[in-house]
């Protein structure tokens, strides 16, 4: 059970480098909203209808998990942590939520590969799909 940053969500709807690896995780994974949006804004840019690719995801078992006021604060509290990687709301908003549900963040992004063996416990292990 993992929480996947959009990177990876991407990644496999595109049959990109790492995909193979991001299909067996998504029916027992789940995304932000926040990291939902960027999915699903990333094919509404592109003028294909979101609520498409919304029901592929759904179908495939990815569940979508709220973005609340806890979820903004562990997000904000990421920021000192992340910055010297260079990391996105998203990526943050992503991270938070593997804390608060203690899973593994998976990500396409090598650069978060740098948190893993973080000093903070508080910290999830981070995976790269490349």
């Amino acid at each position: 059970m993992s929480v996947l940053d959009a990177s990876a969500i991407l990644a496999f709807l595109f049959k990109e480098e790492g995909a193979e690896r991001v299909r067996p995780l998504l029916a027992t994974s789940i995304v932000s909203a926040v990291n939902w949006a960027e999915v699903l804004g990333r094919f509404t840019r592109d003028g294909h209808d979101g609520r498409q690719v919304e029901q592929r995801l759904l179908q495939l078992g990815l569940t979508c998990a709220p973005y609340t006021a806890v979820h903004a604060l562990a997000t904000a509290a990421l920021v000192p942590w992340t910055r010297p990687f260079g990391l996105s709301l998203g990526d943050r908003a992503c991270l938070a939520l593997a804390i608060l549900e203690q899973r593994s963040a998976v990500t396409s992004d090598r650069a978060w590969l740098g948190l893993n063996g973080h000093p903070s416990a508080l910290m999830p292990n981070v995976v790269s799909i490349r």
